[in-house]
């Protein structure tokens, strides 16, 4: 690690050539900083990470761009032996209304029989693998059968802005189970002991926080006013809502929208 909450604080305040001053104070700054999205201040702190996370996982971890990587190489060295299972009760039903998501559970029975067939396929492909450099196979050819299950390790090196940014993506209860699972730990054991009181912050005005668009904001303003009428009528002319069987259908924005009202204990106005 490199800088704490100080670090943020003497960068905000540079222009002024002050530093830090009493707790509160900084406090204060930082939180102001977290909320008006000032975001350089927060790049003096950097961390490095040893990770090792399965190739699938990895893919979508390595899409944040805004990192230094340095990643284990199986050009070079004999592949990790370690794949990701799956335990029986953890297979998930694909989400009906996202393509990228899941939700729901298999049941327990065929859960057993997916990770039955799952360790078969494992131990296949990590013996072919074997065999082939037995057999001489140069280590960049033999391993282009290894599932996406497999462990790879990295260092990863990121400042303060943009590893939050990572965090509130992937720390997200619409991100994927597994790599939510290394955000959290990266989020609540590192982040929050490193820079508490950004961590603070963070959680207060980016994790926990609700933001609302223009449109999304002129219906609120009818739904408070009563005029559900009103919010219905525009969300129908917006495409938002669609008749199907003579229901309103929310399209993606309109559940999106559904979800910031629940968040705030309010009522969607198509299920009144």
């Amino acid at each position: 690690m490199m800088g704490d909450d100080s670090s943020i604080v003497q960068a905000a305040r540079v222009s002024r050539g002050t530093g830090t001053k009493g707790r509160r104070q900084d406090e204060e700054l930082i939180r102001y900083l977290m909320r008006q999205r000032h975001t350089s201040p927060f790049e003096m702190c950097e961390i490095k990470l040893h990770v090792r996370v399965p190739m699938d996982c990895w893919r979508q971890w390595i899409r944040h761009r805004t990192a230094n990587v340095n990643e284990y190489s199986t050009r070079y060295s004999v592949a990790i032996e370690a794949m990701a299972s799956t335990q029986p009760d953890h297979w998930r039903r694909q989400a009906k209304g996202n393509r990228q998501g899941s939700e729901g559970s298999l049941d327990i029975e065929t859960g057993r029989m997916l990770s039955e067939g799952e360790q078969n396929i494992q131990q296949a492909c990590r013996r072919v693998y074997e065999e082939r450099l037995k057999a001489g196979v140069a280590r960049e050819q033999a391993r282009k059968d290894l599932p996406l299950s497999t462990y790879t390790e990295a260092y990863w090196k990121i400042d303060l802005h943009n590893l939050l940014h990572f965090l509130e993506l992937r720390m997200a209860p619409n991100a994927q189970y597994e790599i939510r699972q290394y955000a959290n730990v990266i989020g609540y054991e590192i982040v929050s002991k490193w820079v508490p009181i950004t961590w603070q912050a963070f959680l207060d005005y980016r994790l926990n926080a609700v933001q609302f668009s223009r449109i999304e904001i002129e219906l609120l303003k009818d739904l408070c006013a009563g005029r559900v009428q009103s919010a219905l009528d525009g969300m129908v002319k917006m495409e938002w809502l669609k008749e199907k069987k003579g229901v309103l259908a929310p399209n993606l924005e309109a559940q999106e929208f559904g979800a910031k009202l629940e968040t705030l204990g309010l009522q969607k106005p198509w299920e009144r």
